[in-house]
């Protein structure tokens, strides 16, 4: 029987001591070892499995090219590039089971590209000085696993030879175990949440597994919309229930989770059918209160914790909401609903809460049937979104939507 393979990423010109040292850990562990080396600062030992140059070429440059740049960001770039074409032809050609990626912010962000044009389950480790706080533009919404060196990748000592042979280690193990092979016997259902919908879509949730579904939950506080949208791309998914809409709000008004301008596209793009709801859209996330007062000067703020700011939404943003939902939902080639719940849009917008206004629901109503196309599903509802009635409808029309595609 074969051993899985496992792509190291380390760059020889600056850490062949640390390369050479997680490969013997690796091997060592039962794995066999394809080096990936992005070198482009000097000769290297042109012995490792995927060498700098063809990296390059991969890309379309020589190496000499890509020196010649005399750029570092657009020197990695290429390489980068390149490196993502050589891993996907290399696990087309013998699968692998796993990745490790050793390095500082350059190696990190190459390993990590990497790493993010894999699908979710497969191993995914680097080792990186970025570990230790900045790691959202690394690792993405994908399931990259990060171990902190605690000290500078400048050769081992004896913190860093344990961090990386724990991560060997780990990789190994986790390689091992690795199946590609899915059993999905169960129609798979994407939502989103926060814990200000969470009534709604718990009952949701427990209602389609009784039925038979399963039901991924993502936190939509920026991540957790991205990593829905990228399931929804890679995997074979019966629907999406996009029920918080905050992502979409800080998008159009620099708040802090932001998904960026293609959240929902994945699935209104595939032609799964999507039942919206207005959860969460009543706010804005912000900062601590005093950002969130110089931020958004003049408007109705709730203190959520120490950190984190919740700001009302009023009739001028739920406008922008709406324009902006209604020119994604155009572009949808698949049944779109739109629910909406009339008398709150989150625990926040809710007579227990501390931004609830009643008036601003109906106003957001009328926008929205104003901006969705004629083909598009609007039902409203005389309850707030965390009432069973409101849980119910959604359920309802999941099961009739996936049913009749089925």
């Amino acid at each position: 029987m074969s051993k899985p393979k496992v792509l190291m990423i380390i760059t020889l010109d600056t850490k062949a001591v640390e390369a050479k040292f997680v490969r013997e850990t690796l091997e060592a562990n039962g794995v066999e070892v394809v080096h990936l080396d992005a070198s482009i600062r000097s000769e290297v030992d042109d012995q490792v499995e995927i060498p700098p140059a063809e990296v390059a070429a991969a890309a379309g440059k020589t190496l000499q090219e890509v020196r010649d740049l005399k750029h570092e960001g657009k020197c990695q770039g290429v390489m980068i590039e390149g490196a993502v074409k050589c891993a996907q032809a290399l696990h087309a050609k013998t699968p692998i089971s796993g990745i490790i990626g050793v390095g500082g912010s350059m190696g990190t962000a190459l390993g990590s590209v990497v790493m993010q044009s894999f699908p979710y389950g497969m191993p995914k480790v680097l080792v990186s000085t970025m570990a230790s706080g900045f790691t959202r533009p690394f690792v993405g919404a994908k399931d990259i696993v990060m171990f902190n060196p605690v000290c500078d990748i400048a050769g081992l000592n004896s913190i860093t030879r344990d961090v990386f042979s724990n991560a060997a280690i780990a990789t190994a193990a986790m390689a091992k175990a690795y199946s590609p092979v899915r059993v999905e016997p169960k129609p798979l259902i994407a939502m989103g949440t926060l814990s200000t919908i969470d009534r709604c879509t718990v009952r949701v949730r427990k209602a389609l597994e009784q039925q038979g579904y399963e039901v991924m939950v993502f936190h939509t506080l920026g991540t957790g919309g991205m990593a829905l949208d990228q399931l929804v791309a890679e995997r074979d998914v019966a629907a999406v229930v996009d029920t918080s809409l905050v992502e979409h709000n800080d998008f159009l008004n620099n708040g802090l989770c932001s998904a960026g301008p293609d959240r929902s596209k994945a699935a209104l793009a595939k032609g799964i059918p999507v039942i919206f709801a207005p959860g969460n859209a009543d706010f804005m996330v912000a900062g601590p209160i005093d950002a969130a007062k110089q931020q958004f000067p003049g408007k109705r703020y709730h203190m959520h914790n120490h950190a984190l700011t919740a700001v009302r939404a009023e009739a001028e943003e739920l406008h922008k909401l709406a324009r902006h939902l209604g020119g994604l939902i155009a572009e949808a080639k698949g049944p779109v609903s739109f629910f909406i719940p009339l008398k709150g849009f989150s625990h926040h917008d809710s007579p227990e809460g501390h931004l609830h206004d009643p008036s601003l629901c109906p106003v957001f109503a009328a926008a929205m049937r104003a901006e969705l196309p004629a083909s598009v599903e609007v039902r409203e509802f005389e309850c707030h979104i965390n009432d069973e009635a409101f849980a119910d409808a959604i359920v309802e029309k999941v099961l009739q939507s996936t049913r009749a595609l089925a």
